[in-house]
């Protein structure tokens, strides 16, 4: 049975600061530069959401992308956008929100909702020239 991809493009704001309680205030300067900002930045992520699997016979859909950008809405972008990603939520309590820290987060709030039968990958553009996908 042949697979195809279908892709999902959406889009959210979100501040961060990159910042390792473990080290000192010079080497989070050091290694995370302007990122490591005690009073956060922003970016305007590019969320790209690859869906894998076969072809549903009778719709003729690997999934209808209506249920896909709903499934976005309320796992990725409702729970995100214009947030801050340290201090507003649960999931960057404890965890670097750097750009691979995130993919891996939307790929694991998603992941859970789609069929088994169906292959999911995040890429994630954080500016228009660095982005990350997962999995690698």
């Amino acid at each position: 049975m042949p697979r195809v991809a279908v892709f999902r493009k959406e889009h959210f704001n979100a501040a961060h600061r990159l910042h390792n309680p473990n080290w000192s205030d010079e080497k989070n300067t050091r290694v995370y530069g302007k990122c490591n900002n005690p009073n956060y930045h922003g970016h305007n992520y590019e969320l790209i959401v690859r869906v894998v699997g076969p072809i549903d016979a009778e719709t003729g859909y690997v999934l209808d992308m209506k249920v896909l950008g709903d499934l976005i809405k309320a796992q990725v972008t409702d729970r995100f956008d214009h947030k801050n990603l340290n201090l507003d939520t649960a999931e960057f309590a404890d965890l670097n929100p750097s750009a691979e820290n995130i993919a891996i987060v939307i790929y694991n709030r998603l992941r859970s909702h789609l069929p088994e039968t169906l292959d999911l990958s995040i890429k994630l553009y954080e500016t228009e020239r660095n982005f990350v996908e997962y999995p690698a």
